[in-house]
């Protein structure tokens, strides 16, 4: 498979993790099919980051659906780019609206969403969700 410029992660053997939230890691790549809109739903149900004020892990299962333009996300960048929240102390709320605000810059889609779906801590479980929406096509 010929390689697609800008990815730089894929493949990789030596994973490197990050210990601090990296949005710089995120990465995409071309939408061979800019002229469709369809959907693209990412399922990501190992979540982790950290109560800012306890430091007691949240977890979470996120869910985060695009209508992409001209750009796709790279997953294996997701991935890391999610882990990269595990020692950063941040409010479920916030999570959501800063991965949202991060893929909407790097991807431009149609719209966005992003939702949260946080265990509960407390007998409460917070389920933040958001949808950015991008200039139409």
């Amino acid at each position: 498979m010929a390689e697609i410029e800008g990815l730089t992660l894929l493949g990789q053997a030596n994973t490197e993790y990050p210990q601090h939230y990296t949005p710089q890691l995120l990465e995409r790549f071309p939408n061979r099919y800019p002229q469709h809109e369809y959907a693209v739903e990412l399922d990501c149900p190992e979540f982790t980051c950290l109560c800012p004020i306890t430091g007691q892990p949240d977890f979470a299962r996120l869910t985060i659906r695009y209508s992409p333009l001209a750009y796709l996300v790279e997953s294996k960048s997701l991935k890391l780019y999610l882990f990269s929240f595990r020692n950063q102390g941040t409010f479920n709320e916030e999570v959501v609206n800063r991965i949202a605000s991060d893929l909407f810059a790097l991807l431009q889609p149609r719209w966005i969403e992003v939702r949260g779906d946080f265990l509960p801590r407390g007998g409460i479980a917070i389920k933040p969700s958001v949808r950015l929406t991008g200039a139409p096509a």
